[in-house]
């Protein structure tokens, strides 16, 4: 294969065993180039050079472990699994699939004697450890102990690409390094001095292919800070270009008496704080300018953000334009619509919740009243993206829990209300607390607000970091929580276990409560369910 100069101008199916299909499963990680491939880095690694006893396994650890099956069989407790106990004479372990097949469970004969490498997890009922979905392989006796591997790199993958074959396109394209391909570094030399930090290629080679066993926290490599550096100052450079770019296009001017607001300000059952006041008046007086306004709104839960948002929504209004409100998910989308219906119902405001459920008579319905006008104020999720949404005359875009939608999706969004050269308003909206310096690298396309006092009666919210091995803690107060009188949210970032990401699902979640706190009343809600079902879970807990 020849090699050229450049990776970033190889097309990925250069590589040895790219084509169409495992380019399609690349592209889905960003991976469309050689030199994609590079910065597609590990996000923690496995230390297989020790097999270790089964009697020496301990929860929470990552272990290489060889076992002889004793057992194998298909149960269907609450959900169909294959469970495969294995002894090495020092004790016994549980291996769990939920996903297999007839054929590896076939395979799995008694005596069979097979090496594995997996989280352990915390004891079951039975008094042995467990695994679920465990790397595995079948070995003799006589291979017993005899290990070939040492340090290996665990990649973010994806379905229908394991972390064997990823780990051969890596190996593949080092080689051509090898052989005269190179990476363009982009920080001059007085950049790495200053910073102490390692050439690119090196901090790369240093990434996929460590000497010794890194930090459990990937972020603490001197070579991986190196590439963090340099993807901050990107996106820096970036967002100062859209920001620029932005404040060169026109918006409306709602220069409003405030007639709206006021009568809305006099029907709240309490006053606005300090800092809501003086955040009102930031964006009141960016909605009066002729250029967009973009505004990171950050509060503490409770700080009163909606209300602030209520505000800028009127002066819009007022003004004779449509206001959009997007959230992260149906439900906070319902809760926001629930909310402003109740504020502004005596306003003559016409408020509309646009879902991706919508279908038929009741979309077109939605839909038409948005593109004639006749609804002030739209709230929706991702659906507000849809081509076939036309606004009639929009001014403001209100986000909300920004961090979960991207550059590019607010200007989607934006580029709705393009109209004769203008474009509308933005404010974004978010409960996690953001340092200014860093608001200044992550969000430098937006100018930054706070609310930093909450409401009186209102207690502080106290955000703390815990590790795994604490987890049993935690549930304990949740339980001492509950007998106070108090709720609990416990929020994951999957519904249903992975074999491929590191994260606790939802449902393994609502299993291992409702196990560890029977007296207690535990309810699933996710975005796979029926909305009478998530209502139906929503109002138990209200």
């Amino acid at each position: 294969m020849a090699v050229e100069n450049c990776l970033d101008e190889l097309p990925i199916t250069t590589l040895k065993g790219v084509g169409s299909k495992v380019a399609e499963k690349l592209g889905r990680l960003g991976i469309v180039s050689v030199g994609d491939i590079l910065f597609h880095l590990p996000f923690r690694y496995e230390d297989r050079s020790e097999v270790v006893s089964i009697g020496a396994l301990k929860p929470g650890d990552s272990c290489l472990f060889e076992g002889q099956v004793e057992l194998a069989e298909v149960v269907f407790r609450g959900r169909r699994s294959m469970l495969v106990r294995l002894s090495d004479g020092t004790g016994f372990i549980t291996l769990r699939f939920f996903h297999f097949s007839n054929s590896q469970k076939q395979a799995m004969k008694r005596g069979q004697w097979m090496r594995c490498f997996g989280d352990i997890k915390a004891y079951n009922k039975a008094g042995g450890a467990e695994v679920v979905h465990p790397e595995y392989s079948f070995i003799s006796e006589q291979q017993r102990g005899q290990i070939d591997e040492g340090l290996l790199a665990v990649y973010p993958v994806t379905e229908g690409l394991n972390q064997t074959s990823f780990r051969k396109l890596i190996k593949q394209v080092f080689v051509m390094l090898q052989q005269g391909a190179h990476v363009c570094e982009c920080l001059p030399q007085h950049a790495l001095k200053k910073g102490q930090y390692l050439p690119l290629l090196d901090s790369l080679q240093e990434l996929h292919y460590p000497q010794s066993m890194p930090p459990s926290d990937v972020s603490h490599i001197p070579a991986f800070q190196r590439l963090i550096f340099e993807e901050l100052l990107a996106n820096h450079l970036s967002l100062s270009l859209i920001k620029k770019g932005v404040k060169k296009q026109t918006a409306p001017s709602f220069n409003t008496e405030g007639t709206v607001l006021l009568q809305f300000l006099k029907t709240l059952e309490f006053d606005l704080t300090g800092a809501q006041q003086r955040v009102v008046e930031e964006i009141t007086s960016d909605l009066r300018k002729a250029s967009p306004m973009q505004r990171l709104l950050q509060g503490d839960v409770g700080s009163g953000k909606t209300v602030v948002a209520a505000c800028a929504a009127l002066t819009a209004i007022e003004a004779g334009y449509q206001v959009a409100l997007m959230a992260p998910t149906e439900l906070l989308a319902e809760q926001h619509y629930k909310n402003f219906q109740e504020w502004l119902s005596g306003l003559d405001i016409h408020v509309t919740c646009l879902l991706g459920r919508h279908k038929g008579k009741v979309y077109t319905a939605i839909t038409g009243d948005i593109q004639l006008g006749k609804t002030n104020m739209i709230i929706g999720t991702q659906s507000l993206f849809q081509e076939k949404v036309s606004f009639a005359k929009l001014g403001l875009i209100i986000i909300d829990e920004q961090h979960r939608f991207g550059v590019q999706q607010r200007l989607a969004l934006r580029g709705k209300g393009v109209n004769n050269d203008t474009c509308p308003h933005q404010l974004v909206m978010t409960a996690t607390p953001i340092p200014r310096t860093l608001a200044m690298l992550g969000y430098a396309d937006l100018d930054l607000s706070t609310i930093d006092e909450l409401p009186p009666g209102r207690t502080p919210v106290t955000t703390t970091v815990l590790p795994v091995s604490k987890r049993e803690k935690i549930i304990q107060r949740i339980s001492q929580g509950v007998a106070d009188g108090r709720q609990v949210y416990w929020v994951c970032t999957l519904i249903e276990e992975s074999e491929v990401l590191q994260c606790q699902a939802a449902e393994v979640a609502a299993e291992l409560l409702t196990e560890c706190l029977p007296e207690l009343n535990i309810g699933l809600v996710h975005g796979r369910m029926k909305a009478e079902e998530k209502q139906a879970v929503m109002d138990q807990f209200k």
